[in-house]
Formats: structure tokens, C-alpha cells, sequence
């Protein structure tokens, strides 16, 4: 209530740290070793002989040291006084207080609907949504409201460091908001991080032995060093144990499963490596599925298959993280749809080169998950009951900063909309009818509606929607419309999406990324909300410079030429040849050793950073001739790359 009291002894002083802070006749001249935290003894002393002449507003009592920081005003309290008369204190810049009729206030977002029950997000008790001394809320999410002492308390509890709204996470704002308002945050780390041996148990070792008849006589918490009576962990789960002589094992057994993670596994646990193990792993799976590609994660058990598991097992000394992950959050991305085969060499590159590609197809395979919903590269988080149920949503927010934290590519396919529901960027900015997924929700219909009759009509088919989302009141006009579809909005990307949003966000908080977001909002929106350049037949075109011949015969044959080469980059851009401009940068940028040709095909110099480009007499030969030895180069390299006759850079 008072901060901490600080006694001298030799000077006969006592003095709580917050009255020191809030009076208005002392100020910090010394050292933080001086006095009392800075504040000399002399000060406080004469502050006290200042203080002793004025009464105090609240208990009329003499000795008030804490007055109104607005000149005109001239009320005096205690600074106990002042918490009963609701005197606003800011423990920043000077320490001002302020008295009821001048301390600063919070304002009603517009279009909240305050007419819904609402709940302190700290205490969970029921609270009226009116603003006042006593009653606060987030300045970000404008739907998290509390108590003023439930938020001092979490203050003190959570320290500068990890105090944020309980609700949508946001740190800056609402601790600024918070200082505005009158409430203490200390300067120093939380609560549960001080405390000695706080995370103590963490580090005990499970050992017991859980067989069902315990064979040791000193009892199944015995556990020798070695030999027939040493406990062995589950090395899946290492929550259960057994003596080698309890389980029937041989003298030498160092892996064990127990029988919860050996069903799991469909009986072959023992061949699963652990994250410290050798290059090689096996990973199982009950679950199988007709493909041979795509992401199979289930409950402390992953299955790769096809080109995932190539990727996945040429990383594996870089990706001991994401196996570890896999291994004990338990994903459940088992509904993502197969991955288009793409041929791919029997032995994979290096591991960074394995690591991207794997990276890369978790991103393909997240992006469409069930989760989300929308056009490509604008998608909405989507309501789904069956992925609510299995957590997808958390998952999917931990592996998107798993992969943006290993170096994966961006995520590129988030709206406007979704990037601030999550991170509150724009700040404050209204979200309106055209956020939503298009063609997904009567609610564009609603917009659409020329007459009163039309908009009553789409308002009758859809009244079960409209009722829970207390927006089914009558219409007499179209003027009203603009209003319903401000609710209508608020509540389908907002308010029914609660849950969704808090377990992303959740899962978002891996690894820092989340903090890391709301503290540059603004340099991460193009991460998450802008893809990666489209490749054009201009962009490649501007790649390179036109080099002709000095000799004038050839000169002349080699000037038609240009003009094939930008209408065969068109005609590669719209999908009218047999290779793309993907395939074309490839050829062209790639160091590799080509074939010995002619000069009646393409030839790549990617030492010199040339392409020679074949001099033929008409158009269809020179489509020809590229698009037949681009596709004979490729296909040597990923020949030679099979081979391991290439290296990574050689391939890029």
C-alpha cells in the first residue's frame, strides 16, 4: 500500500518509500547510496517540519505532505488519506498526484458495446463496465477491465519486466497506460523469478521403479549406479522407470519405453533415437496415410514421410530443437493436406540447405491448415471446433516461430486484419466489412442490400447468427445498417475469435518471437503480412545487361534475338512453355559444370555472370533450344546432385 519503510535508526527516522516519493517539498539531490534511495536525511527532515503546518483534506489532521499538482488547487492529504480520496499518484517523471476533480481518466472506445456482462480479467469477478477510480481497463484491446487493486497486485507480482494486460499480451502501451493511471510498477524482476530454489524441482531426475511387482529388496525408490537394480527412464518420456531386473531386461539395456509411450508408438519405442542420439532416427507413428508426403504430428509421437522425411533426417543435427519440440509439445497437424511431389535427388544436400527446404514446406503446409481462411496471401484465422479442441491453434502459432526463429521463410500470408487482431498494429484503428474473408459470411450481403426490404430479408435468413451475436434488433431504415454491420464485424473477427487469438498468441510466444513482434510491430508487419517478391518476366529481364558482338555480321544476327528472349520470358511468366522462370533463374545464376554445346543453344557462365543466348533466324528455334537444354542442364544437375557431385553453393 505504502511501499517499503525504511528506519534510521541514528536519526530517529522513519519513512514509507511512497510518501517519500509523492511529497511535494523533497527531491532526490544525492546518490542512490545517500540518505534514503537519494533522498538526504536533511531534505526529509525539512520536509517534515513543511508538511506539519498543513492539514490534511481527508482525516483534517496536521502533517499533509502530498497536495494537487495543479497550482490552482489546494488540497493536501497523507498519502494514506489520499488512497481513501481517491487521489491519483503517477510514480514517474516528478511523482505528481492529483485530487478527484483533476485526475486524469480513461475514455469509452467508440462502438464498444458495454451493455454485455463483463468480469475483472485478473480476479475473474463480475464488475460494471464503468470507468472510474476504481475500475480500469487496457487501452489496446479496450475489452480487458479490472480492478484497481488487481492490477496494483499483479504489478508487484509481475515487475517491469513481465507486466502486461492479461488479455491481448500488449506490454508498452498498457504500462504506460497504467503509470497514467496511478499504478506501481516496480523496477525489478517478477515475483516467482526472485524466489530461491524456485525451479528446484525441475532439475530432480525421476527415480523410481514403476514395475508392477518391485523386485529390489530395499524397496522400488532404490537405485544402485549400476548393475541389475539401476532405475531406467523412459527414454521417450521420463516420467516412469523400472530396475533392469523388474522389467526382464539384459545387464547392458540403456533404452527403455515404458508401456504408455510403447502403445504410442505402436509398439516400437525402442527404435526411436532421443534428441542427444546418432545421425539416424526412425520415427513411428500408428497413423498412416495413403500419400507418401506430407506432416503427420499426433501426441508426443511425429511421423515424416516422403520428401519430408529426406528434408527432415539431412537436418537432423540442426533441427534437434524441432525433433525435441515435436517429441513433447505433441502437435496435432495431422489434417494438413499432402504436399505436391516433387522429384527429388536420394541424397539430400548439406544440412542447412535440408533444414530450409524442410522449413520451407512446414510454411507451405501451415499456410493450409485448417486454421485459416481467405485468399492467398490475406488469410483470416478461421473458427474451427474440431481444432479448438485439439489446440491447433497453439501449435500452429509454435511452429511459425520455430520456423522464423531458425532462419525458415517469411510467413507472407497474414491479413491486415489478423496482424492486428494479434499484435494491435495499426493501434486503435476500427476494423470494417472489408477485413473480413471475402465470400464467407452474409455479412457482405448485409452491405450489399439496396432497399430496407432486401436487408430485412438477408437479416430473416440469417437470424440465428445474428441472435448470438446480439445484433437481432429491428431495422427501420438504412441508415441502421452501418451500425449493425459495426457489430457484426466486432463480433465475428473480434469477439467470437477470443479463444483462437489468446492460443495463437500463446503459441506465438516460443522462443521471444511474440515480444519480440509487439516491440517493433511496424518492421515484422512485412514478414507476416507482405509475401515474397512474385518473379516476373520484367524482373528477370532487368537482371541483365545486353551485350552484343563488336563484328557487324554478327551484330545483325544477334539484334532479333533481344526481341526473342523478352517475348520468351513472357511467355514463361504465363505459363505458355514447358519450363518456368523459376526454372530459367535456376539455369541461369547456378554454377554447375554444363554440357560442351554449340552455339545453337543457351549456355550458363556463372562465373562471369553471363548467359549466352542462342543466335537462331526465328522464333520457334530459339524457344526451341531453350527450352530443350534448360531442361537437359537441370536434369544433369539433379543427376550429379544424386551423386553427390555438387556441393549446396553449386546447386544455388
Amino acid at each position: 500500500m505504502f511501499g517499503e519503510k525504511v528506519t534510521l535508526k541514528e536519526h530517529k527516522l522513519s519513512v514509507h518509500y511512497f510518501c517519500l516519493l509523492t511529497s511535494c517539498g523533497v527531491y532526490q539531490r544525492g546518490e542512490e547510496d545517500e540518505g534514503i534511495f537519494g533522498f538526504l536525511v536533511e531534505d526529509i527532515k525539512q520536509e517534515a517540519r513543511r508538511s506539519a503546518r498543513l492539514t490534511c483534506f481527508g482525516c483534517k489532521k496536521k502533517g499533509a505532505c502530498v497536495g494537487c499538482n495543479v497550482r490552482s488547487c489546494r488540497k493536501m492529504v497523507h498519502f494514506p488519506c489520499g488512497r481513501k480520496q481517491m487521489f491519483v499518484s503517477q510514480f514517474t517523471g516528478l511523482f505528481p498526484s492529483y485530487c478527484p476533480d483533476h485526475s486524469p481518466s480513461q475514455s469509452l472506445c467508440t462502438g464498444l458495446d458495454i451493455s454485455l456482462p463483463r468480469s475483472c480479467s485478473i480476479c475473474l469477478d463480475s464488475i460494471d463496465p464503468v470507468l472510474s477510480y476504481s475500475i480500469l481497463k487496457c487501452p489496446s484491446c479496450h475489452t480487458s477491465w479490472f480492478h484497481r487493486d488487481c492490477v496494483q497486485r499483479q504489478a508487484h507480482s509481475a515487475g517491469l519486466f513481465f507486466f502486461r494486460c492479461t488479455l491481448c499480451n500488449n506490454k508498452e502501451n498498457f504500462q504506460e497506460e497504467m503509470l497514467r493511471m496511478g499504478i506501481y510498477i516496480p523496477e525489478r524482476d517478477a515475483s516467482w523469478e526472485l524466489e530461491a530454489n524456485a525451479y528446484a524441482e525441475l532439475l530432480e531426475v525421476y527415480k523410481r521403479c514403476d514395475a508392477l511387482t518391485c523386485l529390489c529388496n530395499n524397496g522400488c525408490t532404490h537405485s544402485a549406479k549400476s548393475g541389475w537394480f539401476e532405475v531406467i527412464r523412459c527414454r521417450l518420456c521420463g516420467s516412469r522407470g523400472t530396475h533392469r531386473k523388474c522389467s526382464g531386461l539384459k545387464l547392458d539395456t540403456k533404452d527403455w519405453a515404458c508401456t504408455d509411450c510403447t502403445q504410442a508408438t505402436d509398439g516400437k519405442a525402442s527404435l526411436v533415437r532421443s534428441p542427444q542420439g546418432g545421425p539416424r532416427r526412425s520415427l513411428l507413428s500408428k497413423r498412416h496415410r495413403p500419400s507418401s508426403g506430407g506432416l503427420i504430428l499426433t501426441p508426443h509421437k511425429l511421423c515424416l514421410s516422403g520428401q519430408w522425411r529426406k528434408a527432415f533426417l539431412s537436418c537432423a543435427c540442426c533441427l534437434d530443437f524441432l525433433l525435441f519440440v515435436f517429441f513433447t509439445v505433441g502437435c496435432y497437424l495431422s489434417r494438413f493436406k499432402d504436399i505436391d511431389q516433387t522429384p527429388l535427388p536420394n541424397n539430400l544436400w548439406d544440412s542447412d540447405t535440408a533444414k530450409e527446404y524442410f522449413l520451407k514446406l512446414l510454411m507451405q503446409q501451415i499456410q493450409e491448415c485448417v486454421v485459416f481462411e481467405g485468399p492467398d496471401g490475406s488469410k483470416n484465422l478461421a473458427l474451427d471446433s474440431e481444432a479448438l479442441r485439439e489446440d491447433l491453434y497453439f501449435d500452429v502459432g509454435c511452429l511459425l516461430a520455430l520456423s522464423l526463429v531458425h532462419g525458415g521463410p517469411p510467413v507472407g500470408f497474414f491479413s491486415r486484419a489478423l496482424y492486428q487482431c494479434l499484435f494491435n498494429y495499426p493501434a486503435n484503428r476500427p476494423l470494417n466489412v472489408t477485413h473480413m474473408t471475402p465470400d464467407t459470411h452474409f455479412t457482405h450481403q448485409i452491405t450489399e442490400a439496396e432497399s430496407l426490404e432486401e436487408l430485412k430479408e438477408v437479416m430473416a435468413v440469417s437470424w440465428e447468427y445474428l441472435e448470438l451475436a446480439g445484433c437481432n434488433r429491428p431495422i427501420s431504415s438504412l441508415k441502421e445498417r452501418e451500425a449493425l454491420v459495426e457489430d457484426l464485424v466486432s463480433f465475428t473477427i473480434i469477439t467470437r475469435m477470443q479463444l483462437p487469438l489468446q492460443r495463437f498468441r500463446e503459441g506465438l510466444q516460443t522462443l521471444g518471437v511474440f515480444d519480440q513482434v509487439q516491440l517493433f510491430p511496424s518492421v515484422f508487419c512485412g514478414v507476416f503480412c507482405e509475401a515474397g517478391d512474385h518473379l516476373t518476366a520484367q524482373k528477370i529481364g532487368q537482371l541483365f545487361t545486353i551485350n552484343f558482338s563488336e563484328q557487324e555480321v554478327k551484330l545483325k544476327r544477334e539484334t532479333p534475338v533481344v526481341t526473342f528472349w523478352r517475348h520468351f520470358l513472357l511467355e514463361c511468366e504465363v505459363g505458355r512453355s514447358s519450363i518456368s522462370l523459376q526454372d530459367l533463374l535456376r539455369f541461369a545464376t547456378g554454377s554447375a559444370k554444363l554440357l560442351a554445346v554449340s552455339g545453337l543453344f543457351p549456355q550458363s557462365e556463372p562465373e562471369s555472370k553471363h548467359l549466352l543466348l542462342p543466335v537462331t533466324s526465328s522464333y520457334q528455334a530459339f524457344k526451341s533450344s531453350m527450352e530443350q537444354y534448360t531442361f537437359e542442364v537441370l536434369q544433369k544437375i539433379v543427376m550429379e546432385l544424386d551423386g553427390n557431385c555438387l556441393s549446396t553453393k553449386d546447386l544455388v
